[in-house]
């Protein structure tokens, strides 16, 4: 997984499945553009993945997440539950702000 932590006004933290990197979903009138000047940060493993997210839900922190392996991830760390979780063209994604 990527993982890219902009410092902004607020911390924003892009992960993204490595595989979905530079690719656009499209379904109907919606779509998914997973960014590489966005999403593209360090790679990370799915522990080092769950460690980001816990300390930055101490944070002001906005969440973009895309992809099955992230968004199970950020289940796991009790981020979010299924219920936030949409999909476009069969790709899981969420986007929290805390």
């Amino acid at each position: 997984m990527y993982v890219n932590v902009i410092d902004s006004y607020r911390y924003v933290v892009a992960i993204c499945d490595k595989e979905l990197l530079g690719k656009r979903f499209e379904q109907g009138k919606f779509q998914l553009d997973v960014k590489e000047n966005f999403y593209k940060g360090e790679e990370k493993s799915k522990e080092e993945v769950e460690k980001i997210i816990t300390s930055m839900q101490a944070e002001d922190a906005t969440f973009n997440i895309i992809g099955k392996k992230s968004v199970q991830t950020a289940i796991k760390s009790g981020l979010i539950s299924s219920e936030n979780v949409g999909t476009i063209a069969n790709i899981p994604f969420t986007l929290i702000l805390l």
